[in-house]
């Protein structure tokens, strides 16, 4: 049974002919080729496009470097400099798209072709070739697309299986199909495997050898057990405000460390420039501005957090909220924490500054929803603690509150939206009731 991605499918469909290179990006093994590969070039051979009129090339199989002539220990990456030649791959390519009609170029990997920029964007300038190429995160980073295109990079980010795929393809009763989503994530291998064994297994080790190596490789990271220290100070505290400052003490406290704020914050950058975690500031709803720490941090897959931790920390209402911030920016949303302050009086009387959080302003051109991620509620009390942050913000967008018992959409006494988490996850629209 085929897994599908037809919302990641359509945004390229929708970039067809459209002048730029359409860059794949994503968490390596989160499904990058196979929705280049096979999903879009099924498509394309769907379309009546000529086979020989779409050109695929992996330059990180031995396969395809034999090809154009190319020793394949290029491959070995342990030793970053060593790049495909590209007057080898440029000699092969010429005579394959010197016929009439446009040519599909779709390039796996094309970090490890020498002088790729220069290469790719002399294809710009030509009007019968269209441009599609995946990059490892490891090599070719979501900071590096803005310069290296020459500004005409247009680019896909590719998320793990958000809980609508997964449950498409496993089908069954949904709320185990929640629960087994929860501990492993939606990593496409994963959906695959039978057991809970292999897909601990499996989780466990991709985080230590790929995901953790891919960052100590690239940058030549020195100290590997202070990375992996202040990953596992992220993996347990995700969803909860941080600062490098705080995770620096909590680290030196616990493993009687002396890593500095700048230490844990530049290798907080490298995780998330590798797409294994997203940094989320809070923005300031009626002072309009962001605030710069502390922050929110949540991770690319819930299946590495929990393997980070050995499977000994799935606290479900932290993982509850990661999987609704991914799920809102794999339906295109902007997502930012929100605060609300106001002046409020204590129970003296006194006048004091309150600061209430909500836990996600999503926005899509014009939509604007603000989001609480609220396990239970099991009284009035916690119903007002929740709520007491959209009451401050004096504006008319739409207020949700997703919770983790089954529940249809409702709106309640206050014009709330109130939802379970399932249905908002299993429903593209449920935003939009």
């Amino acid at each position: 049974m085929e897994i599908k991605r037809d919302v990641y499918l359509e945004r390229l469909i929708v970039r067809k002919h459209n002048g730029f290179i359409k860059v794949i990006t994503g968490i390596r093994r989160c499904g990058k080729s196979y929705l280049l590969n096979n999903l879009f070039y099924h498509h394309l051979l769907a379309e009546k496009i000529a086979d020989d009129h779409i050109i695929k090339f992996a330059f990180d199989t031995a396969e395809d470097l034999l090809k154009i002539g190319e020793d394949p220990t290029v491959l070995d990456n342990t030793k970053e400099d060593r790049k495909v030649d590209p007057s080898k791959f440029i000699n092969w390519l010429m005579p394959k798209i010197s016929g009439e009609g446009m040519y599909y170029l779709l390039l796996d990997e094309v970090q490890k072709l020498g002088a790729f920029e220069s290469v790719l964007n002399g294809f710009l300038r030509r009007n019968n070739v269209d441009v599609y190429v995946t990059g490892s995160n490891s090599k070719f980073l979501s900071k590096d697309i803005l310069t290296e295109f020459e500004g005409r990079g247009d680019e896909i980010h590719v998320l793990p299986l958000s809980f609508s795929e997964y449950y498409a393809f496993k089908q069954g009763d949904k709320s185990q199909a929640y629960d087994d989503y929860s501990v492993y994530g939606g990593l496409p291998a994963v959906a695959l495997m039978a057991t809970e064994e292999q897909k601990t297994n499996y989780l466990i080790s991709q985080m230590k050898n790929v995901y953790l190596r891919d960052i100590i490789i690239r940058y030549s990271v020195q100290d590997e057990t202070a990375l992996s220290e202040v990953i596992d100070v992220i993996a347990s505290g995700i969803s909860t405000l941080t600062n490098p400052r705080k995770i620096a003490s909590t680290m030196n406290s616990v493993h009687g460390t002396t890593t500095c704020d700048a230490t844990v914050d530049r290798y907080i950058g490298y995780a998330e420039e590798a797409f294994l975690i997203n940094r989320v500031k809070r923005y300031n709803v009626k002072g309009r501005k962001y605030i710069g720490t502390p922050y929110k941090i949540y991770f690319e897959d819930v299946g590495l957090r929990n393997a980070r931790l050995s499977f000994r920390q799935v606290e479900e209402t932290h993982i509850m909220e990661n999987i609704i911030y991914n799920e809102l920016r794999y339906r295109g949303y902007q997502v930012d924490v929100g605060t609300v302050e106001s002046r409020e009086k204590d129970a003296d009387g006194k006048e004091i500054r309150v600061q209430r959080e909500i836990d996600f302003i999503a926005v899509l051109g014009s939509k604007k929803y603000y989001i609480q991620s609220a396990y239970a509620i099991p009284s009035q009390e916690k119903y007002e603690q929740e709520t007491m942050s959209f009451e401050r913000t004096t504006d008319s967008f739409k207020k949700i509150i997703i919770v983790e018992k089954s529940m249809k959409p409702r709106y309640d006494e206050k014009g709330y939206l109130m939802m379970g988490v399932k249905e908002f996850l299993l429903d593209a629209n449920s935003l939009l009731i």
